[in-house]
């Protein structure tokens, strides 16, 4: 299915964002994760289903001010 990730295209065969982040190699970094624009916390990851054409977004945090 072909997925958006940070303004990149992407072709996954990811049935949930938990899924989706594995294949990203990306389920063990501690990041922040949105849905078409909508917040997804961790614990809700793999109860949310993805679409061919959604559009993801990861964002790790980072120090300084």
């Amino acid at each position: 299915m072909k997925l958006t990730v940070n303004g990149d295209e992407h072709d996954l065969a990811a049935a949930d964002l938990a899924e989706a982040l594995r294949l990203l190699e990306l389920d063990s970094a501690v990041v922040a994760t949105a849905l078409n624009g909508a917040f997804v916390p961790a614990a809700s990851r793999a109860a949310t289903a993805l679409e061919d054409g959604d559009r993801i977004e990861i964002v790790s945090p980072r120090q300084g001010g």
